[in-house]
């Protein structure tokens, strides 16, 4: 007979927890490892089409930070029924790296939102993110006409 090592999964609490602390670390490889394998992300603000997988996730983490490296995320307000999360959030940065093709203004921005999301097996499977994109762009000198890929 041989033991078996049971880890306890995190509750969706946890995991929100877990995710604020790593924005506010700037760390995409701790992030990612929150979201499950075939995870999406829709923010809202950028249309109808979800990133989708862990690697894409990572790409948009990446691209952020570099870009706001000195973003900050803060829960304000945090709901959970069973595996939903909701989380009412500001936060902030500075433009001052590449993001994708758009040329950093060395402006700053804060924003309020909020973040529905499923937690699956202490893993997030879906996120969706609402925010003002006016509001954003306005703050950071980038035109609202102006293609965006998803972060």
């Amino acid at each position: 007979m041989h033991s078996q090592i049971r880890t306890k999964q995190k509750s969706p609490r946890e995991v929100l927890l877990a995710w604020e602390a790593a924005y506010n670390e700037r760390d995409p490889f701790a992030l990612i490892e929150l979201y499950a394998d075939d995870a999406e992300n829709l923010q809202v603000a950028f249309g109808d089409t979800p990133l989708r997988r862990r690697d894409a996730l990572l790409e948009s983490f990446e691209m952020f930070f570099c870009a706001f490296p000195d973003n900050y995320t803060n829960i304000e307000n945090l709901f959970v029924d069973g595996e939903w999360a909701i989380v009412e959030w500001n936060g902030g940065g500075t433009f001052t790296g590449k993001l994708g093709d758009i040329e950093p203004t060395g402006k700053s921005f804060k924003l309020r939102g909020c973040g529905f999301f499923r937690v699956v097996e202490g893993k997030i499977q879906f996120q969706r993110g609402y925010f003002d994109r006016h509001t954003w762009f306005t703050q950071i000198g980038v035109p609202m006409e102006t293609e965006q890929a998803q972060v």
